[in-house]
Protein backbone atom coordinates (compact mmCIF):
# COMPACT_ATOMS: atom_id res chain seq x y z
CA UNK A 1 0.00 0.00 0.00
CA UNK A 2 1.26 3.44 -0.93
CA UNK A 3 -0.21 6.49 0.74
CA UNK A 4 -0.33 10.08 -0.49
CA UNK A 5 -1.39 12.77 1.96
CA UNK A 6 -2.58 16.11 0.65
CA UNK A 7 -4.70 19.09 1.51
CA UNK A 8 -2.44 20.97 3.87
CA UNK A 9 -1.80 24.67 3.62
CA UNK A 10 -1.86 28.00 5.37
CA UNK A 11 -5.09 28.98 7.07
CA UNK A 12 -6.13 31.56 9.59
CA UNK A 13 -7.24 30.56 13.05
CA UNK A 14 -10.87 29.55 12.99
CA UNK A 15 -10.62 28.26 9.45
CA UNK A 16 -11.01 24.77 8.05
CA UNK A 17 -9.05 22.31 5.99
CA UNK A 18 -9.71 18.84 4.72
CA UNK A 19 -6.79 16.50 4.47
CA UNK A 20 -6.91 13.51 2.16
CA UNK A 21 -4.97 10.28 2.31
CA UNK A 22 -5.16 8.49 -1.02
CA UNK A 23 -4.07 4.87 -1.10
CA UNK A 24 -2.96 2.68 -3.93
CA UNK A 25 -3.08 -1.07 -3.77
CA UNK A 26 -5.68 -3.69 -3.18
CA UNK A 27 -7.94 -4.41 -0.25
CA UNK A 28 -7.87 -0.85 1.05
CA UNK A 29 -11.15 -1.46 2.82
CA UNK A 30 -9.36 -3.96 5.07
CA UNK A 31 -6.82 -1.45 6.28
CA UNK A 32 -7.02 0.65 9.42
CA UNK A 33 -5.81 4.18 8.73
CA UNK A 34 -4.54 6.67 11.25
CA UNK A 35 -3.70 10.35 11.14
CA UNK A 36 -0.67 11.58 13.05
CA UNK A 37 0.94 14.97 13.42
CA UNK A 38 4.28 16.34 14.42
CA UNK A 39 4.56 19.94 15.50
CA UNK A 40 7.88 21.81 15.53
CA UNK A 41 10.12 20.61 18.35
CA UNK A 42 7.54 18.09 19.50
CA UNK A 43 7.16 14.36 19.18
CA UNK A 44 4.77 12.85 16.72
CA UNK A 45 1.35 12.16 18.17
CA UNK A 46 -1.61 10.15 17.07
CA UNK A 47 -4.60 12.31 16.18
CA UNK A 48 -7.35 10.02 14.93
CA UNK A 49 -7.96 6.63 13.41
CA UNK A 50 -10.63 5.04 11.31
CA UNK A 51 -10.67 1.27 11.62
CA UNK A 52 -11.25 -1.04 8.70
CA UNK A 53 -14.72 -1.53 10.22
CA UNK A 54 -15.43 2.19 9.98
CA UNK A 55 -15.15 2.84 13.71
CA UNK A 56 -13.37 6.06 14.60
CA UNK A 57 -11.33 7.19 17.59
CA UNK A 58 -9.63 10.43 18.52
CA UNK A 59 -6.52 10.65 20.66
CA UNK A 60 -6.06 14.34 21.24
CA UNK A 61 -8.60 15.92 23.55
CA UNK A 62 -8.33 19.29 21.89
CA UNK A 63 -9.40 18.01 18.47
CA UNK A 64 -12.55 16.22 19.57
CA UNK A 65 -15.53 18.04 18.20
CA UNK A 66 -13.35 19.91 15.70
CA UNK A 67 -11.77 17.11 13.64
CA UNK A 68 -13.64 14.35 11.86
CA UNK A 69 -12.00 11.31 10.33
CA UNK A 70 -13.82 9.38 7.64
CA UNK A 71 -13.16 7.02 4.76
CA UNK A 72 -14.45 6.40 1.28
CA UNK A 73 -13.45 2.90 0.32
CA UNK A 74 -14.74 3.35 -3.21
CA UNK A 75 -12.14 6.08 -3.65
CA UNK A 76 -9.43 4.41 -1.55
CA UNK A 77 -9.27 7.60 0.47
CA UNK A 78 -9.38 8.60 4.10
CA UNK A 79 -10.16 12.16 5.10
CA UNK A 80 -9.45 14.34 8.08
CA UNK A 81 -11.84 17.26 8.17
CA UNK A 82 -10.45 19.94 10.45
CA UNK A 83 -12.58 22.84 11.62
CA UNK A 84 -12.08 25.78 13.95
CA UNK A 85 -8.35 25.43 13.53
CA UNK A 86 -6.02 26.81 16.16
CA UNK A 87 -2.37 27.84 15.93
CA UNK A 88 -1.50 24.83 18.09
CA UNK A 89 -2.79 22.58 15.29
CA UNK A 90 0.19 23.67 13.20
CA UNK A 91 2.12 20.53 12.30
CA UNK A 92 3.04 18.13 9.57
CA UNK A 93 0.17 15.68 9.28
CA UNK A 94 0.84 12.11 8.26
CA UNK A 95 -1.44 9.25 7.41
CA UNK A 96 -0.49 5.66 8.01
CA UNK A 97 -2.10 2.30 7.40
CA UNK A 98 -2.00 -1.21 8.76
CA UNK A 99 -3.87 -4.38 8.03
CA UNK A 100 -7.09 -4.46 10.01
CA UNK A 101 -8.78 -7.84 10.49
CA UNK A 102 -7.30 -9.78 13.39
CA UNK A 103 -4.36 -7.40 13.75
CA UNK A 104 -3.60 -6.48 17.36
CA UNK A 105 -0.26 -4.88 16.54
CA UNK A 106 -0.33 -1.16 17.30
CA UNK A 107 2.40 -0.44 14.77
CA UNK A 108 1.58 0.98 11.37
CA UNK A 109 3.29 -0.53 8.36
CA UNK A 110 2.73 2.06 5.65
CA UNK A 111 3.23 5.81 5.88
CA UNK A 112 2.48 8.74 3.65
CA UNK A 113 4.90 11.60 3.13
CA UNK A 114 3.10 14.18 5.24
CA UNK A 115 1.34 17.42 4.48
CA UNK A 116 2.05 20.69 6.27
CA UNK A 117 -0.74 22.54 8.03
CA UNK A 118 0.04 26.04 9.24
CA UNK A 119 -2.52 27.96 11.25
CA UNK A 120 -1.86 31.64 11.71
CA UNK A 121 -3.19 33.61 14.65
Amino acid sequence: VQLQASGGGLVQAGGSLRLSCAASGRFFSKFTVGWFRQAPRKERESVAVVDWTGDTRYFVDSVEGRFTVSRDNAKNTVYLQMATLKPEDTAIYYCAAKWGPGNQNPQYDFWGQGTLVTVSS
